[in-house]
């Protein structure tokens, strides 16, 4: 897949309605749970630390890697973070795709 088009709802997406409301969701996809479970042989990594100024922000993070904030959602990905608030503190080890 060429980077351009590597977006969360690239791998695989479903539309939904949601109290009246229609949205897209990768949650229970079948290429979206195959991309998740393949995230370990998918992606060469690097070892990086949160530092100070980025805690909180994967989409600064990713800037700074892939030169767009775009791939947020990659680093909670790979780094099994749910919620950005809860992870990526300053001093954390993250892994970061060297290769997207």
């Amino acid at each position: 897949m060429a980077k351009d088009d590597r977006s969360r709802f690239s791998v695989g997406s479903d539309p939904v309605t949601h109290r009246g409301h229609n949205t897209i969701t990768t949650v229970g996809n079948k290429d979206s749970d195959k991309f998740i479970e393949t995230l370990d042989s998918s992606f060469e990594y690097q070892v990086g630390f949160i530092p100070a100024g980025y805690e909180h922000r994967p989409d600064l993070i990713s800037n700074i890697f892939f030169g767009t904030p775009a791939y947020w959602w990659l680093l909670l990905e790979v780094n099994n973070i749910t919620d950005p608030f809860e992870g990526f503190n300053v001093g954390d080890r993250i892994l970061i795709p060297t290769k997207i």
